[in-house]
C-alpha cells in the first residue's frame, strides 16, 4: 500500500517516493519536517475549539486524526480532520477531509492530489459521499476548499499507477524542472545529477 502523503510528494518531486520505497533505510527528517508535525498537533487543540465557519458550516461532527487504509485504492493514510455533515443543500450526508499545512498558504497541484486521495478513502471506508476537501494553512488561519471533480479523480488513479510502476520496476525519474525544490528537500544530497 502506498501512503497518501505520497502523492503529495509525489507531484511535488517523483524522487522522494522513489526513495521512500526504493532505497527505505534512508530517510532524513528535516526540521521543517518536525516542525509541520508539531504545528498539526497544535492545531487540531485550535480545531476543538473552532467554530465550523471556515469550511462554511454551521454544522458537523468533527473526527480528529482518522486512519484509513483501502486495499481496492492500495492507499492508507491518516487525515488530520474529517467532518460529517448534512449541512448543504438537500440536507445530503457528506464526509470532508481536512489537511493542516505549515506552508504560508500557495495550493499546488500536490496539495489538490493528497486531500483528494483522502476522500477517496472517506468515502469507501465510511460509505459517506466525498464532494469536497479543505487544506487549512496555518500561518494565515485560512481553509481553501479543494472540489473533488472527476478530472482531479482522473489526476488521482493517474499519479497512483504512475507511483505503482515506478517502485515496481525500482526506475528513478527526471529530477524536477523546478530546481528551487530541491534546496529544501531532505534527499537533496541524493540527487548528483542536480
Amino acid at each position: 500500500m502506498f501512503e497518501v502523503t505520497d502523492l503529495k510528494q509525489f507531484a511535488y518531486c517523483p524522487r522522494i517516493v522513489y526513495y521512500h520505497y526504493c532505497w527505505p533505510a534512508v530517510r532524513p527528517v528535516t526540521e521543517k519536517m518536525q516542525m509541520g508535525v508539531q504545528a498539526g498537533e497544535t492545531e487540531e487543540v485550535r480545531e476543538a475549539r473552532r467554530s465550523l465557519r471556515p469550511y462554511g458550516l454551521q454544522r458537523g461532527v468533527r473526527h480528529p486524526d482518522v486512519y484509513l487504509a483501502s486495499e481496492r485504492w492500495k492507499l492508507r493514510g491518516r487525515v488530520d480532520l474529517a467532518i460529517q455533515t448534512d449541512d448543504n443543500p438537500g440536507g445530503v450526508p457528506e464526509a470532508i477531509p481536512v489537511d493542516f499545512k505549515l506552508s504560508p498558504g500557495r495550493m499546488g497541484e500536490n496539495l489538490r492530489l493528497q486531500v483528494a486521495g483522502y476522500g477517496v478513502l472517506l468515502e469507501e471506508v465510511w460509505g459517506v459521499a466525498c464532494r469536497r476537501g479543505f487544506v487549512y494553512f496555518i500561518p494565515r488561519r485560512r481553509a481553501v476548499e479543494v472540489p473533488f471533480s472527476d478530472d482531479l479523480r482522473d489526476r488521482l488513479r493517474s499519479t497512483l499507477s504512475l507511483i505503482e510502476v515506478m517502485v515496481d520496476h525500482e526506475r528513478m525519474p527526471e529530477p524536477v524542472g523546478e530546481r528551487s525544490r530541491c534546496q529544501v528537500c531532505e534527499f537533496r544530497l541524493f540527487c548528483n545529477d542536480v
